[in-house]
């Protein structure tokens, strides 16, 4: 079974976009460690609360098949900029993993140059559609979209399918 890294945003992450294809990656059976930006207990928007096993910053990504990072208003304060999130997104892409962001956490693909001339979504606000632009990604209006081993989905009603998503490329 597929060893899985799970990001999260120390405050705000969406809940339900962790949660939901969190529980769907375990029962099917895959190993999951949950990452945050900081170190602590991560607040969700919705009020959930995720003691993280590691922060990015110290994340070996090496060990992971897939790198998964849900969204929330957080993501863009603590992720999108987060040097070590993108080094371990691309380092997991490069050796044939699984790549996936939902809600505005795609941005974390853009930044870390993985999303260039692949199709994708992302949760429509203007910085996140900006930045989706600015990546080179080739825009859909659908709520999860793969294309190879990048899987995007558009925000917490998507959570669902972006999960099944994932489990489909482990």
């Amino acid at each position: 079974m597929s060893k899985v890294l799970i990001v999260i945003a120390e405050k705000d992450f969406r809940d339900e976009e962790f949660k939901v294809p969190n529980e769907l990656i375990r029962s099917a059976g895959h190993s999951v460690t949950v990452a945050s930006s900081g170190p602590g207990v991560a607040h969700g928007r919705l009020g959930m609360r995720v003691t993280p096993d590691v922060v990015i910053s110290a994340v070996d990504p090496s060990v992971y098949d897939a790198v998964v990072i849900a969204g929330g208003s957080g993501c863009q304060t603590y992720l999108w900029s987060n040097k070590p999130l993108q080094e371990a997104v691309r380092k997991v892409y490069e050796k044939g993993g699984v790549v996936a962001a939902i809600c505005i956490a795609p941005v974390v693909l853009a930044r870390a140059g993985i999303i260039k001339g692949k199709k994708c979504t992302v949760f429509p606000s203007g910085d996140a559609l900006a930045e989706m632009r600015r990546g080179g990604g080739i825009l859909q209006d659908q709520a999860v979209v793969v294309d190879g081993k990048v899987v995007t989905g558009n925000g917490p009603d998507a959570a669902y399918k972006f999960g099944e998503a994932i489990i489909r490329l482990l």
